[in-house]
């Protein structure tokens, strides 16, 4: 009987019964904790810090005091759990309640894990509930946290088995490793064939997905929080060279209405047909690659001349879905940068583009009137009146701008003069208004990084922007940037340049570069991985003279290739047991010795027979063949892994031991 090695022997079997020794426990709790860190930022901050305080007073309790958790005390806690992801959330569906449920579970779990069988179950249990922070984020970064968060699980469950030694604690994670490693192959064949849903498993995304911060409502100052986020918000691949700086305006929602405080968005269903577009060289053809948002709008270069497919167009030139943008949307636009829209002007929209309230900003309006009363209808000659104010009046750009009374416009045109481009585009459409010059907000995207190495415009979540669109007779709706006539940089140069020295450290150039050349890396993880979705599933076989993969193509695909791999995978163990095997090799070469002594083994012959018989034949090593025996049967049988000293030695008899041919 060939011996198994030890190193590729691992036991199938746990002593459900047997104590939970303090090693395994540790593990476990560090695997339970790690699970929880993964969820900690979306958990109530009360409930978070709960689990925390009952995961760390478990684990000094068992490691100290040991002992069982009372039930008086255990009742209770399981009862207070759903009570309290009731309170947190109002409803026990949904994904964070049925996440924190969950992860609420496995820390009370601990509580009761006091043998094997309770412990192989938190495990288990403990790897479903770190694999479902995927539903709340399936970025490159997240993925690789949850598969650490594997390592010290597997560790746990690596030492509930039975071992003659515990290996080192930096050591125990060595095995979970490899064998995450190994499972890699297996796992790219089943997200390559197993056939996926055309829509989504788990229902619609909670709103904590929505990571635009565009909103359909401005007031100044609520674009601060987004100005200082740096995650990506949209990329662009154009089909040639991309527009200059000057032109990276891209189209989001236009905003009508004013309270008096805030800019507000009507409806961007197409209500009627989209304004007249006299596009002007050169257009641009592109592809955009959209962030989730959980809004209804899409971004497009301004301006669009079509809506892309699955889309619509308003009136006023916005695209919007019928269903939120809840994935990574792929959509392909053309836009014209120059071009005059809409050169005559009914009546409905004439006055929604004058319509001011009543009792607001009283010295705004007497300035816009003076300018009136200069200019006549001149609507360029007042605009430029605006644009003078800003640029000359002492104006300048701060994103920590102080707060605004009820009278907002007349408190910064008069008061602060500090703000950035929502303080500035509704100030401008305000005068502009009130001079009886039809005016808009437009809200966006401004700007943007060209990734020369990639290829495709980077916008971030900083470079969100407002302008204004001033009526011009026989030119239709023109852009105008007030922002451009304080700080010029924030449209040539970006959002980074505009709020450079503003203490924000994150601007540094290297530390820029460094976070757009990751941004390929991530841009390559959505395209191949999240956005690889049942249509290109389904074209994944047609290399192979397959148009349209159906399910059972896939499922035949999938068993051929896991087939393959189980198939390298079993050639790789069994060379590696010959190659690794120490005790295997030393056993090999003493059985070479013994057969050159006139002591072959016989094909069925087990090492116990084995070794009585070359004792029998070679009287003169007795003593020698008794203490190899004896050594080998319990390295190789005795334990799941040999102990380092006694295969030492073991390995250091075998090289001594010369045995002489036995005496016919």
């Amino acid at each position: 009987m060939t011996p198994r090695p030890a190193d590729a022997r691992l036991s199938t079997s746990i002593d459900a019964q047997r104590p939970l020794d303090r090693r395994a426990f540790d593990l476990l709790c560090l695997g339970v904790a790690a699970v929880l860190a993964l969820h900690l930022p979306r958990l109530p901050p009360r409930l978070g810090l709960v689990l925390a305080a009952v995961l760390a007073v478990r684990w000094a309790q068992r490691r100290w005091r040991g002992g069982r958790v009372s039930l008086l005390l255990k009742l209770p806690l399981v009862a207070a759990l759903p009570l309290a992801i009731l309170a947190a959330y109002g409803s026990p569906f949904g994904r964070a309640p049925g996440a924190a449920l969950a992860v609420g579970m496995l820390v009370l779990k601990l509580l009761e894990s006091e043998r094997a069988r309770d412990a192989a179950s938190a495990v288990a249990f403990g790897s479903f509930v770190a694999m479902s922070a995927l539903l709340f984020g399936q970025s490159l970064p997240m993925t690789v946290l949850v598969a650490l968060a594997l390592l010290p699980l597997l560790a746990a469950l690596q030492a509930l088995q039975p071992a003659a030694a515990v290996p080192p604690f930096a050591r125990a994670f060595a095995r979970p490793a490899l064998l995450l490693a190994l499972s890699l192959p297996l796992a790219l064949v089943a997200f390559l064939f197993v056939p996926r849903l055309s829509s989504p498993l788990w229902g619609a995304p909670g709103a904590e997905q929505a990571r635009t911060g565009i909103s359909p409502r401005m007031a100044p100052g609520d674009f601060v929080d987004l100005l200082t986020d740096d995650r990506p918000a949209l990329r662009v691949a154009f089909d040639g060279a991309p527009p200059p700086p000057g032109q990276r305006y891209f189209r989001g929602l236009v905003m009508w209405h004013f309270d008096g405080r805030a800019w507000a968005a009507t409806s961007t269903a197409p209500s009627s047909q989209p304004e007249a577009l006299h596009p002007q060289a050169p257009l641009y053809s592109y592809e955009v690659t959209l962030e989730p948002t959980g809004r209804h709008w899409l971004f497009a270069l301004d301006t669009p001349l079509a809506a892309p497919a699955d889309a619509l167009m308003s009136a006023a030139r916005e695209l919007a879905r019928s269903r939120p943008i809840d994935a990574v949307l792929h959509y392909r636009v053309t836009s014209a940068p120059r071009r005059a829209l809409a050169p005559a002007l009914d009546d409905a929209e004439r006055r929604r583009g004058l319509q001011l309230p009543p009792g607001f900003d009283p010295r705004a309006r007497a300035l816009a009137a003076t300018w009136r009363q200069r200019h006549g209808d001149d609507a360029r000659a007042i605009a430029g009146a605006a644009l003078s104010l800003f640029h000359d009046g002492g104006f300048s750009y701060n994103l920590a701008a102080p707060p605004l009374g009820r009278d907002s416009v007349d408190d910064f045109l008069f008061g602060t003069r500090e703000g950035f481009c929502e303080h500035y585009a509704s100030a401008f459409v305000f005068l502009m208004r009130a001079a009886g010059i039809p005016a808009r907000v437009v809200a966006g995207y401004q700007g943007g990084y060209w990734n020369a190495l990639g290829g495709y415009l980077l916008v971030r979540q900083s470079d969100a922007h407002a302008w204004a669109e001033v009526w011009l007779p026989g030119q239709g709706w023109t852009r105008y940037d007030p922002t451009a006539a304080v700080r010029p940089e924030r449209v040539t140069l970006g959002a980074a340049a505009a709020a450079a020295g503003q203490g924000a450290w994150y601007q540094a150039d290297w530390l820029q570069a460094a976070r757009n050349r990751w941004d390929i890396v991530n841009r390559l993880w959505d395209r191949a991985v999240i956005g690889f979705d049942s249509l290109r599933q389904r074209g994944l076989l047609t290399p192979f003279g397959v148009e349209r993969a159906d399910w059972g193509a896939l499922a035949a695909a999938l068993a051929a290739m896991s087939a393959l791999v189980l198939a390298l995978s079993l050639l790789l163990v069994l060379a590696r047991r010959e190659r690794r095997d120490p005790l295997a090799a030393a056993q090999a070469r003493l059985e070479r010795r013994l057969a050159r002594a006139g002591v072959a083994r016989r094909p069925s012959e087990g090492p116990l027979h084995y070794f009585r018989r070359a004792t029998r034949a070679l009287p003169q090593h007795r003593d020698e063949l008794h203490a190899l025996g004896d050594a080998y049967l319990a390295l190789r049988y005795a334990c799941a892994a040999p102990a380092p000293e006694p295969l030492r030695n073991y390995l250091i008899q075998v090289r001594r031991f010369r045995p002489r041919r036995m005496v016919q």
